[in-house]
């Protein structure tokens, strides 16, 4: 500090936080001895609050805004130091200045693989990870819950214990929702809005308001992984013999070691075994479907039952004249015997023979 600075120091005291990082939340002003000017002026910038603290003791808050520093806004600090009557220059005090702004995309996850029922795969091991954002809801809490004297508090040196809460409340929801593995993926909102809820007072308690937690993936081990894979292949592939030659044919194709001559012997031994094996099996003629047996009937002839006939021998003998309409005919399957005319598929033979030529042809 050159000469004309100190002088300048006598007279001019300025205290202010300008903060360059994106995980600064506390920050104490660093002055030596702690000593403030009488009539400092001081600055807080919008999204911070600067508190003062004499002795361990919260005294003064200031929200937004320049000061200058008197015995008129500094009422408690004038009380704990008996300056009812004015005070001398300069005092002391610790200035801690607090950010409270968002601070956002803050991840939580596992470190463990946590044990869970499952209703298809009965016990899993379950991972998750997810990210939220906080922000500094009670100066005055988080000072004395959390940062006490630190005079530089991050975001890190706070990130483990807040993630140790996530992950205790995870588990503990996961075990009462009871929701099955694979219908993880279309919950992650629901759980999300449900653990924030849980968490939310445990965060306050520390002067901090939780903001958007979010689920991003809840996923099995790798072993449960490999398991599930492998059952989902099974149901891909169908018929196992198609896929492993499948299979053979790809790896022939992409297996650059293999020469073209190797391919071919291997293809031509496949085909001699091929062919070996079809002439060794017996060939099986296939049976043809059975011929229907035409239906008969049975006729009264001359008073005798004669057949049985088939149908285009009635047609035959009704050509002949040897039978009629009135001949009784009966088939398999009737009670009695019945005129040819009174079934149906006989009567209608009679109209498929000409009439008998007249005797006589008039002129």
């Amino acid at each position: 500090m050159g000469f004309f600075d100190t002088i300048l120091s006598q007279f001019i005291d300025f205290i202010e936080w300008t903060d360059d990082s994106d995980n600064t939340m506390v920050y104490r002003f660093q002055r030596d001895g702690n000593e403030i000017k009488n009539g400092a002026k001081l600055t807080v910038r919008e999204s911070q609050i600067a508190v003062f603290v004499n002795e361990g003791e919260i005294a003064d808050i200031f929200e937004p805004g320049i000061y200058e520093l008197t015995t008129r806004n500094l009422p408690l600090l004038t009380t704990l130091k008996h300056w009812d009557h004015g005070f001398n220059s300069p005092f002391k005090a610790e200035v801690y200045f607090f950010n409270l702004r968002n601070f956002t995309n803050l991840k939580w996850g596992t470190k463990n693989a946590i044990i869970l029922k499952d209703k298809e795969f009965n016990g899993i091991r379950i991972r998750s990870y997810g990210s939220y954002n906080i922000q500094i809801e009670n100066p005055i809490k988080f000072l004395t819950e959390i940062v006490g004297t630190d005079g530089y508090f991050s975001v890190d040196e706070i990130s483990n214990q807040l993630r140790n809460i996530i992950v205790s409340h995870f588990a503990t929801l996961l075990g009462e929702l009871n929701i099955p593995l694979l219908d993880f993926a279309q919950n992650y909102e629901t759980i999300g809005e449900l653990l924030e809820e849980k968490i939310s007072p445990d965060f306050s308690a520390y002067g901090l308001k939780l903001h958007t937690l979010l689920v991003e993936n809840i996923s099995p081990s790798q072993e449960v992984e490999k398991a599930f894979d492998e059952k989902t292949s099974m149901r891909i592939i169908g018929n196992l013999d198609d896929y492993l030659a499948y299979q053979s044919a790809k790896s022939l194709s992409t297996n650059s070691s293999v020469s073209t001559s190797s391919i071919g012997i291997g293809m031509g031994l496949a085909m001699a075994q091929n062919i070996t094996t079809q002439q060794s099996e017996p060939k099986i003629e296939p049976k043809s479907a059975p011929i229907p047996k035409a239906q008969t009937y049975y006729l009264a002839i001359d008073n005798i039952s004669k057949g049985p006939y088939t149908i285009e021998q009635i047609k035959s003998m009704i050509k002949e004249r040897t039978i009629s309409k009135n001949t009784l005919a009966w088939r398999e399957g009737m009670s009695s015997w019945e005129n040819i005319v009174n079934l149906k598929e006989l009567n209608r033979l009679f109209s498929l023979i000409p009439p008998p030529l007249p005797s006589e042809v008039k002129e």
